[in-house]
């Protein structure tokens, strides 16, 4: 049952006032700098490495001198293309401290969907890490003239290659190496910032084209950060694994700890195996799981001593029916739930009391907030506290944001009452608190935010609490692996194959937890005949191993209307019957 809440609408004013107290994410670091200067703000793990706030300023400081000795304005776009979290954030706060645009890319990208992002971002600096070269060389007459930054491991630290010393890049790039950019003992560069300013440009999955790069002002990362940061303690620790290039591992995570002036503990990438010791070496006491990682957390063998870790609160998205099994098992007192995108932020919140009147976790690995500390704080938020015991309808994700109007519409933008199926949309309360556009994509800006609203392609329903309901994906997105991909990505790259006239590709649900497989029906060539096995190969090299198609069929002619346009779920019913079959 929803937790009695008091009446918590803030006025835009007293909005405006929390937000102004909130402040800038890099003033905060800077003050961190000062506050609190041995703290460790940054442990990286792969490397068994810790970085004070005082420390990890002072580099970062280094990294604005030099990028603005290399001609980077307020404005100009930073793009990153590498693995290492470390450097990644490094530059997140170097490019802020100087007015620069962060803008990360998937860094399993290659082919024409690096070089479509590169093209359309038009950065004036490209930061990637040793080994890329190739990668980089074979789109090197399709990319703009710019120069490189390489960061290049040393022999003993995880991420150095034998094999990637002898390469080189192609000599039209101009490559400064990334030892040159860290030295020196260089003051806050104070840079004049408003809250209107871009601070990141981050790409989401388009639907009927490319990927869009939506523009993201200093205010959206309040926003975005506003319910987060206010549920963490200073002395919480915040486990991050999930990639930098999406706002769930560098915002939602490492940009609400910086905020609050906790520490964060860093891994490359989600290791199901080395999950629980990581939260034992760094005494992390929150993360975020998404739906692939926790029923790999489960298969694990239940141990007797499975509660005795500090980890204290979770996010999950989705949430799962199972939840209660997972947080019961390991001990987790409180998991929060929502919804949100790179468009607008945070939209939805909730938090679910797990343990209730019982003592999950051993005294010894509490930390932070007491229990009634965190209902209290989430309750002055406007956040529903529910019980984690009681019955809960599929695809929670909880009450509006106090920062948002947020609705459900039907197809002429009319709103509908509780019950109702639609689409949500939403405004914000105050200017910039969701995206400014989409980059250079004029047409698709005017069409998502037409009629006043921000239309954000999901169905969903809401209660007469006004509690939102997930149903599915209007815009015809793929979801695997926690990466969002629009079926055109995935077309248009088949399509390129010599042998291929065209494609179609949708998603069917998995075999095993809430997200997506991919099938793709194909036209090949007339007289020609390919097989899967000589297709995958060549597939492979052209696309990140996520959105490779699991199933894929050949078909004489695609189903079509009489406007030419695909019948998806025509083709959709055909692959279903032969899976009966």
């Amino acid at each position: 049952m929803v937790a009695a809440l008091q009446n918590t609408i803030k006025s835009t004013k007293e909005l405006k006032r929390e937000l102004d107290e909130m402040g800038l994410l890099v003033r905060k670091l800077e003050e961190w700098a000062e506050v609190r200067p041995e703290k460790t703000f940054f442990y990286y793990g792969e490397e068994n490495l810790s970085t004070s706030y005082k420390e990890f300023n002072q580099i970062a400081n280094n990294v604005a001198f030099h990028l603005q000795a290399l001609g980077v304005k307020k404005g100009d776009r930073i793009s990153l293309f590498l693995t290492n979290p470390r450097v990644i954030i490094l530059v997140m706060f170097a490019s802020w401290k100087i007015g620069a645009v962060f803008c990360p890319i998937n860094f399993l990208y290659k082919g024409r969907n690096l070089s479509y992002q590169i093209n359309d971002t038009r950065p004036t600096i490209l930061i990637t890490e040793k080994g890329r070269e190739q990668i980089l060389n074979e789109i090197a007459s399709a990319i703009g003239d710019f120069p490189i930054i390489l960061y290049s491991p040393k022999k003993g630290q995880h991420d150095f290659k034998e094999e990637n010393a002898a390469m080189v890049f192609d000599k039209k790039f101009r490559v400064t190496s990334w030892d040159d950019l860290i030295t020196g003992g260089h003051p806050n560069p104070n840079v004049p910032l408003e809250y209107w300013d871009t601070a990141n440009i981050i790409y989401t999955s388009g639907t009927t084209g490319e990927p869009k790069g939506c523009v993201q002002s200093y205010r959206w990362l309040q926003n975005y950060c506003y319910y987060g940061m206010r549920l963490l303690h200073p002395d919480d620790v915040v486990y991050c694994e999930l990639p930098l290039y999406h706002i769930a591992g560098a915002f939602a995570q490492i940009g609400r700890a910086a905020w609050q002036g906790c520490s964060v503990a860093v891994w490359d990438r989600f290791n199901a195996a080395e999950f629980w010791n990581r939260i034992k070496v760094s005494g992390a006491t929150y993360t975020l799981l998404l739906d692939v990682m926790m029923p790999r957390l489960l298969q694990a063998p239940e141990k007797p001593d499975d509660r005795n870790n500090t980890l204290r609160r979770v996010h999950m998205q989705p949430l799962p029916e199972y939840h209660l099994q997972f947080t019961k098992r390991f001990g987790i007192d409180f998991l929060n739930v929502g919804y949100g995108a790179t468009e607008f932020g945070y939209a939805c919140a909730a938090m679910f009391d797990e343990s209730g009147d019982e003592e999950w976790k051993p005294k010894e690995f509490r930390r932070g907030y007491s229990k009634q500390e965190l209902i209290r704080i989430a309750e002055s938020l406007g956040m529903p506290v529910m019980s984690g015991s009681a019955p809960i309808k599929k695809r929670f994700m909880g009450k509006g944001s106090r920062l948002h109007e947020v609705t459900i519409l039907n197809e002429h933008d009319e709103e509908l009452g509780p019950g109702e199926y639609g689409q949500i949309a939403l405004r914000g309360r105050l200017p910039y608190v969701v995206m400014d556009e989409y980059l250079n994509k004029a047409e698709a800006t005017k069409e998502v935010f037409r009629n006043f609203w921000l239309h954000t392609g999901d169905g969903a329903y809401k209660d007469e609490d006004g509690i939102f309901y997930f149903v599915d994906r209007m815009g015809g997105f793929i979801r695997v692996k926690g990466e969002n991909i629009s079926s055109f990505q995935i077309e248009d790259t088949v399509n390129t194959h010599p042998q291929v006239v065209v494609s179609a590709a949708f998603p069917v649900k998995a075999e095993k937890g809430m997200e997506d497989d991919i099938v793709v029906y194909i036209v090949p060539a007339q007289g020609q005949i390919l097989t899967e096995e000589e297709l995958r190969p060549w597939l492979e090299k052209q696309m990140p191993k996520y959105m490779l198609p699991k199933y894929i069929r050949f078909i004489d002619a695609l189903p079509q209307t009489a406007t030419n346009k695909v019948e998806k779920y025509k083709l959709k019913e055909m692959f279903e019957q032969s899976l009966r079959k």
